[in-house]
């Protein structure tokens, strides 16, 4: 346990050795230590799973996954360890919530982009699911619109064609209604366009043979239209309409499992929706909420530091900078002093050189004037 909680005060960026001296204070700053710590630590699990998804289906994409994660791991635990440590408890508290200001703001953005891996996680079935009707709704529509184009591009042709079906129900209707009609000839039945005598007669025979004119005109027009709709195919396999079917059951489930990670999160975001387009306030309330703890969790630390009173630790660590900050002044002005003697000394010493060299020189000056006397 003692090394445990040396370890949550290293994450807590308090200073270790003062620290020990102040049992009271101890427990805080282990708290402290372990939020940063655990936060650090879901960093580096949301990052890796993140990575994951981009990297989907490369051999190496568990390494990268794991690389990236402790990464991002290990620079969201130092920004957090900065981020608690340099709030400084010795000056007042607006001064102290204005220091704080921007480093929740930057904890909070860094809670929404922890917490996005982990919904896609805690959400990983109703994503599949959401992907899979996606993927189906996509074909589909890729599909119409493939045939829309084609019907376009052969308007023509299939004007042709549909005049030529029109034209053979027609003629299929009428030759229903006529063989109808012979048959009430044959077997009797009194209507107004039968004799109502029992009998193979002119009247059936005359029917007959128009019946076997018209199916011939029929047979002639199927075959016109059998040689259409084939032209049709044949088109439709050169403009690749054949190849694009709707996906079965078992393509959506691996299209699902292979998705990336903006697919992932763009179904994230319409979980919030039901089919029909109407809000789903559940699912909505359940991302949103995940997303505020995670929020929360990041913020906590600095909101602990801050709710918490001055301690004999801040005290300490208040004077020993003051301490410090003195003696480094202090330093400071002794070295300039020595400078500055050091630079008087030369001074005074080139200072003593002058005269002496000027003194030496009119010396020699007046003996060569002696000389020349």
């Amino acid at each position: 346990m003692d090394k445990l909680n040396r370890f949550f005060w290293f994450c807590s960026g308090a200073h270790i050795p003062t620290l020990e001296k102040y049992p009271s204070e101890q427990n805080k700053y282990t708290g402290i230590g372990a939020t940063i710590f655990f936060t650090g630590l879901f960093a580096a699990l949301s990052g890796g799973y993140a990575m994951y998804f981009v990297f989907k289906g490369d051999d190496l994409a568990v390494i990268f996954a794991i690389v990236f994660g402790f990464l991002w791991g290990a620079a969201i635990f130092n920004m957090d360890r900065y981020i608690v440590s340099s709030i400084n408890k010795s000056a007042t508290t607006n001064k102290q919530l204005l220091q704080a200001t921007p480093r929740i703001l930057l904890a909070i953005m860094i809670g929404i982009v922890i917490s996005r891996p982990i919904e896609l996680k805690i959400f990983d079935k109703e994503i599949k699911e959401r992907l899979k009707v996606s993927y189906l709704n996509g074909q589909r529509s890729k599909i119409d619109t493939l045939n829309k184009a084609f019907e376009k591009k052969y308007q023509v042709e299939f004007g042709r064609l549909n005049q030529q079906k029109a034209t053979r129900d027609s003629l299929e209707k009428g030759i229903k209604s006529d063989r109808q009609k012979l048959n009430f000839e044959i077997f009797g039945n009194k209507t107004t366009e039968t004799s109502g005598v029992m009998g193979y007669g002119p009247y059936a025979k005359r029917k007959e043979a128009e019946i076997k004119q018209r199916e011939a005109e029929l047979d002639s027009l199927k075959a016109n239209i059998n040689k259409s709709e084939s032209f049709v195919d044949q088109r439709k396999q050169f403009d690749g309409l054949f190849t694009e079917k709707l996906y079965t059951a078992k393509q959506l489930d691996s299209l699902a499992n292979i998705a990336g990670f903006a697919d992932r999160n763009w179904a994230l975001g319409q979980l919030k929706f039901n089919a029909d387009g109407t809000r789903d306030n559940n699912t909505a309330l359940a991302v949103t909420f995940i997303g505020l703890l995670f929020i929360f969790f990041e913020c906590l630390p600095v909101f602990v530091k801050l709710m918490s009173a001055r301690g004999p630790y801040d005290y300490a660590t208040a004077d020993g900078d003051e301490v410090a900050i003195y003696q480094s002044k202090k330093d400071k002005d002794f070295h300039l002093e020595v400078a500055d003697n050091i630079h008087e000394t030369r001074v005074d010493s080139e200072s003593s050189k002058k005269k002496e060299i000027i003194k030496g020189k009119a010396y020699r000056d007046l003996e060569r004037h002696d000389w020349d006397s």
